[in-house]
């Protein structure tokens, strides 16, 4: 990770609603990607866990833990948007302690 308010690992992500960026793991389905997403409580839609229904319009889409990586907070309007967390170790997230 580059910077230190950059990518961090999805096991501190806020779970009160609140829309964060988040690396999807790359899969057989395609490679690493970025989606908007947010910790929902059990509903009408399913159990609680993560949820994005900002990039797919009209379809709630959830993730299992497993399928996220990392997430970091959403940039401000203008920003680029960042690349999926390529990294391979998720040690990396938490600092390598050295």
């Amino acid at each position: 990770m580059a910077e230190a308010d950059g990518w961090r690992h999805i096991a501190t992500a806020p779970k009160d609603g609140t829309r964060i960026l988040v690396t999807v793991r790359s899969s057989e389905q395609g490679p690493a990607e970025v989606d908007v997403a947010y910790w929902s409580r059990a509903d009408q839609f399913g159990i609680e866990g993560w949820r994005s229904s900002d990039s797919h319009p009209g379809n709630i889409v959830a993730y299992a833990d497993p399928e996220l990586k990392c997430w970091m907070p959403l940039p401000s309007a203008g920003s680029p948007a960042p690349a999926p967390w390529q990294g391979d170790n998720a040690q990396e997230l938490f600092g390598s302690g050295i």
